[in-house]
């Protein structure tokens, strides 16, 4: 990684695109990050080995959402990391309101972004 790739990925710059996303439709601003639905942890699949991993699919994904602002942020190389973003996703979509996004946004804006331990 180059040190101007290591300094977009620490301040979140990269993420910038993916508002041409909202704008169109295909993602929200707050929601579950984008992850494959078939992804592999270990040699399985994620969708096999987490019951509940495919209910995050039911609505559309967002730039930042409850398990980033929650610490659950970079790759999901563990079934342990992929149990805990299901998780903490579920929960979103189960207490989801305005208010809820508000503060995610909030949270975002104010320290969810700048990461040093950013993937």
């Amino acid at each position: 990684m180059t040190r101007i790739g290591r300094v977009l990925r620490r301040t979140s710059i990269d993420e910038l695109p993916q508002l041409w996303n909202v704008l169109v439709g295909d993602m929200s601003l707050v929601g579950p990050r984008a992850q494959a639905l078939f992804m592999q942890i270990d040699g399985d699949l994620i969708f096999e080995a987490l019951g509940d991993y495919p209910a995050r699919h039911r609505v559309l994904p967002g730039i930042t959402g409850w398990a980033q602002v929650n610490g659950s942020r970079g790759e999901v190389d563990t079934l342990e990391k992929g149990a805990r973003r299901t998780e903490l996703d579920l929960w979103y979509i189960k207490n989801w309101s305005l208010w809820l996004d508000l503060l995610i946004l909030m949270r975002t804006a104010f320290g969810g972004f700048l990461n040093f331990n950013a993937d």
